[in-house]
């Protein structure tokens, strides 16, 4: 059989991407191969589903549950990557598995047998085409981390720095393409059957998951992922990304910094550190909701073996081999509906379920509005222990049989991603309220502002029906300011900027609209936003402020716009 890897590692080595139909050309012609793997497949899950119904006949089902669960880890292991990958993606679906098949599965993303390192270490100097004496001062002897695509050693370069050395298993492409072969071929037979309302043809959501190993399986795809996640985060002290030494680096082989810390699920050591598991978990999830709504490129993979805590309270990514990106249209119309989320406007909501490819276009979304309303309505406040993805996933199952939701799969990576971080703030503190994170994340990028698309939508949050939500309002501010580390001064300073710019111009008439509403002068109201923000808008630091914000406009654009706001404020009766 070792013969046989290496002619069909061989046969494929010029696929560098996932590419189907070179796979099924590839093996339509060595039906022996796939005969051999579809039977070795076949007789594992024959005797863990024949283990099952015998419990099932002789009511020992629960006394047997965790070892069967136990089995099905040992099955997905001993088949290999493809099927430990599958594993780990499961792993992160408590609505799909019971929570003692989940134990066992959990240990599937860093709990596996190495390859003999004889074997590793060979790979590593035909790749990099040096001794490991010339490479390494220092290496350990066995691998410190074992996963489903390759090994870690710890090292430490000749000038001094300590590093993780990433080995791949050998033979990987040969393995996860016959796998990905088949998986596709049982796919467009099992569909029909399956009670799934995906939306469109299984084989999709294989392509998808076959796209994203073959972009695992290479080491400098990696590299460039950590490089360009760590620009993303840049100005981000909390968030921490080891960097890659490209020089002992390759398509099988990763050499990057190596990280000194606690992985999250670790709470003993946490807390022995003395570190905020609460700073912890709003680091994570701010992070998250930045590299969702902000950059458009997410780490798909964020499992405890891939995050780490640090000494000094700062949270590490690693492994950067499945990340995704968005479309800056796919992006807009995600903080959209968080927006509207916020906003309850369900019909809005509703329409970005149909951008997003959760609906159809051609959907009535009428009937779908209340059915939202009732699974949505009572997400803010709700901590993630009583209202979290498994939750809502519980809930949207339900309408999936009444109304013809689907998941796109280009979401599916994203469900995955968010529902894995939750996991690991529940094991952090089960109380925590992430809503109570992401909503003054939200509220604060609202009220900076910063681009077009934000004003739009912080107008949009603030109006309805033409009219200002003064409690709206007090509501983003209090919630924002709820974050310590916000300044709500250069938040003033950006809205003066924009109020007086010609982009401000509706939002200048809306606001005296609102100020003298009702044939009233709004006084209660503004005292009650001015109480919010006195603490923070000082009369020397407003002063400034409003000097900056003036500088950025001439003494001529700003004269034109006094007289133009004299004269409409003038057609408008203060009583």
């Amino acid at each position: 059989m070792g013969q046989h890897k290496i002619e069909v590692a061989r046969g494929l080595a010029p696929l560098r991407r996932y590419d189907p139909k070179a796979i099924e050309n590839y093996y339509r012609f060595r039906p022996w191969l796939v005969i051999w793997r579809a039977i070795k497949i076949i007789w594992f899950f024959a005797g863990f589903v024949l283990g099952l119904q015998w419990d099932r006949w002789q009511n020992q089902s629960a006394e047997n549950k965790s070892q069967r669960a136990e089995q099905l880890r040992h099955i997905l292991t001993d088949l290999g990557p493809t099927f430990i990958k599958v594993g780990q993606a499961l792993s992160t679906r408590p609505d799909l598995i019971h929570k003692d098949f989940l134990e066992e599965l959990i240990k599937l993303q860093d709990q596996l047998p190495p390859f003999p390192n004889e074997i590793a270490l060979r790979i590593l100097e035909t790749e990099l085409d040096r001794s490991v004496a010339e490479c390494f001062s220092q290496l350990s002897d066995n691998p410190v981390a074992a996963a489903s695509l390759g090994q870690v050693y710890r090292g430490r370069l000749h000038t001094g720095e300590e590093v993780a050395v990433k080995v791949q298993r050998p033979n990987l492409k040969p393995t996860l393409s016959l796998d990905l072969y088949l998986m596709r071929w049982a796919a467009g037979w099992l569909a029909p059957w399956l009670p799934l309302n995906l939306g469109h043809d299984l084989t999709l959501i294989v392509d998808e998951f076959g796209i994203k190993l073959f972009e695992e399986i290479d080491y400098l795809n990696e590299g460039r992922n950590a490089e360009q996640f760590a620009s993303n985060f840049y100005n981000n002290p909390s968030v921490k990304v080891p960097a890659i030494y490209w020089r002992y680096s390759t398509q099988h082989v990763l050499t990057l910094e190596w990280i000194n810390g606690f992985k999250l699920t670790d709470t003993q050591r946490i807390q022995e550190a003395g570190l905020n598991t609460d700073a912890l978990i709003r680091t994570g999830v701010e992070a998250g909701l930045q590299q969702l709504l902000e950059h458009g490129f997410f780490h798909a993979d964020p499992h405890p073996g891939n995050l780490f805590a640090l000494a000094d309270g700062r949270m590490a990514y690693i492994d950067f081999g499945m990340m995704d990106q968005l479309e800056e249209g796919t992006k807009e119309t995600l903080v959209d509906s968080v927006v509207h989320l916020i906003d309850q406007n369900y019909v809005s909501l509703a329409e970005d379920f149909v951008k997003l490819g959760f609906l159809t276009p051609d959907t009535d979304i009428m009937p779908i509005v209340p059915a939202l309303e009732s699974v949505l309505g009572d997400i803010i406040g709700e901590s993630v222990g009583n209202f979290n993805f498994k939750t809502i996933t519980d809930r949207f199952s339900e309408l999936m049989f009444d109304y013809p939701f689907r998941v796109p799969a280009k979401f599916a990576l994203i469900i995955r991603s968010l529902v894995t971080q939750e996991g690991l703030a529940l094991t952090l503190n089960p109380d925590f309220k992430i809503v109570e994170v992401a909503y003054p994340y939200v509220a604060r990028r609202l009220l900076t502002g910063e681009s077009p698309e934000l004003r739009r939508r912080l107008i949009e949050v603030l109006f309805k029906d033409g009219k200002l939500q003064w409690e709206r309002l007090e509501n983003l501010i209090e919630i924002a300011r709820g974050d310590k580390s916000f300044d709500l001064l250069p938040t003033a300073q950006l809205g003066l900027q924009y109020l007086l710019s010609d982009e401000g111009n509706f939002l200048r008439r809306q606001l005296l609209l609102a100020l003298t509403e009702d044939n009233r002068l709004h006084t209660e109201e503004v005292q009650r936003i001015w109480n919010l923000v006195k603490e923070d808008l000082q009369p020397n630091r407003l002063l400034n402020a409003a000097l900056g914000a003036l500088a950025e406009f001439s003494t001529e654009g700003a004269a034109s716009k006094i007289p133009a706001f004299q004269s409409w404020r003038s057609q408008k009766p203060l009583f």
